[in-house]
């Protein structure tokens, strides 16, 4: 879940990279994967498709027991209000789904109205303000 991401599992990101225009989506679903490289594009093992996918400096340490790398990568599963706008997540979100325009290299992301599928009133539409959530 991207609550469980802390900023000093993903300190050591170098870049995001996005497979998909990230201004069409709401949310993302970010996990932390196991994976054998710092960068290139991982093996995908889940329904739905990836989205995009962190990669790390040199400075990066493998884990000594598995050797493996720990890196962010962004998801949809098929039941996602990108593919189902009117489905479960009509509104709310998943616990691990954060607005992608708050996503940065070592960022974890947040929820913002946005993600979690509530209009924002019109005084701060006016206003220009959104609110974290």
């Amino acid at each position: 879940m991207s609550s469980l991401i802390t900023e000093d599992e993903i300190s050591h990101e170098k870049e995001l990279v996005w497979l998909e225009d990230i201004d069409a989506l709401d949310y993302v679903r970010q996990s932390l994967d196991r994976l054998p490289t710092r960068r290139g594009k991982p093996a995908y093992h889940r329904d739905g498709r990836m989205v995009g996918y962190a990669t790390l400096t040199t400075s990066a340490k493998a884990s000594r027991s598995s050797g493996t790398f720990r890196r962010r990568v962004f998801w949809l599963l098929p039941h996602d209000r990108d593919s189902e706008p009117e489905g479960l997540y009509a509104t709310g979100a998943p616990a691990e789904a954060v607005d992608p325009r708050t996503l940065g290299v070592g960022v974890k992301g947040r929820k913002t109205e946005r993600s979690e599928g509530g209009p924002p009133s019109d005084a701060m539409r006016e206003l220009g303000i959104t609110l974290p959530l």
